[in-house]
């Protein structure tokens, strides 16, 4: 469970990028999840990481 919700998460960051929305961001992230997966404990960590990363920037781009 907690796996999806990291790929949803992974997705929605991968889909941000252009901006546009849609289904790439959903299809990306069931991709991504895969692949998360496959990798193990570490495979979660890194996505985990990759999307904690991304809000800690966002969050700290909106302060200053």
């Amino acid at each position: 469970m907690i796996g999806r919700i990291i790929g949803a998460l992974v997705g929605r960051e991968i889909d941000r990028r252009d901006g546009r929305g849609g289904v790439k961001g959903a299809a990306l992230g069931a991709l991504a999840v895969g692949g998360l997966r496959r990798m193990g404990p570490l495979g979660m960590l890194l996505g985990g990481g990759y999307v904690a990363k991304k809000a800690y920037d966002r969050r700290r781009a909106g302060r200053v």
